[in-house]
């Protein structure tokens, strides 16, 4: 069974960002505001423990790339490129679309950067900022289960990295996609546990 040392474990939030939570947003996942709750405990736990607290965000563009093409939303709604704002049904103002929920703020201490493919270890800063830290292991939270977050915890395993991933703190488009990427991940990739177990690990 994997151990996992407080010392050497961030915590890790994918794309928690406007475009993919708010209600009515460009690439909505709705089941993404249920995980607002469990991402929040764990990033209490995280500060807590002087865990490194890291933020990816999905960026599209700013010209036509290959991911463009399973993503029409992309260049009909303007979705997750840099700098576009947008009015959203469950919150007021405009917020820009690549931005992450007010919910889940980074604060100044916290690692915030954009990516251009699903993973984020691909081209991004990830590995560097874990061993900066002298990190082993990642704890795995945001959406989407079975894109970005699938993507990052395979890359994870690539790179030698443990991973333990919060069942209630990622989200799909739909309960098959979710259980099947979880039955992964549990299988031959990293650990998956509820947010509480997780807290109570690092207890």
């Amino acid at each position: 069974m994997l151990e996992f040392d407080r010392n050497k474990t961030a915590l890790v939030i994918v794309d928690m960002q406007n475009d993919f939570v708010r209600e009515g947003a460009a690439m909505e996942v709705p089941d993404a505001r249920k995980t607002i709750r469990p991402i929040q405990s764990l990033i209490k736990m995280a500060r807590q423990n002087e865990m490194p607290v890291i933020y990816s965000k999905f960026v599209a563009g700013p010209k036509q790339t290959f991911l463009w093409e399973w993503s029409p939303q992309i260049p009909d709604n303007n979705c997750c490129i840099r700098g576009f704002k947008r009015t959203y049904k469950d919150v007021t103002g405009e917020l820009e679309c690549t931005d992450i929920i007010e919910e889940l703020y980074p604060e100044q201490q916290d690692y915030v950067f954009e990516k251009y493919n699903y993973s984020a270890f691909r081209n991004a800063p990830l590995k560097d900022i874990l061993l900066g830290h002298h990190c082993d292991a990642l704890i795995v939270t945001g959406t989407v289960t079975h894109l970005c977050v699938c993507d990052t915890v395979h890359d994870a395993a690539q790179e030698h990295f443990k991973a333990l991933v919060a069942s209630d703190g990622v989200s799909s488009y739909s309960d098959l996609q979710q259980k099947a990427a979880l039955e992964s991940f549990h299988t031959k990739y990293g650990v998956v546990e509820t947010s509480d177990e997780i807290i109570n690990r690092f207890k």
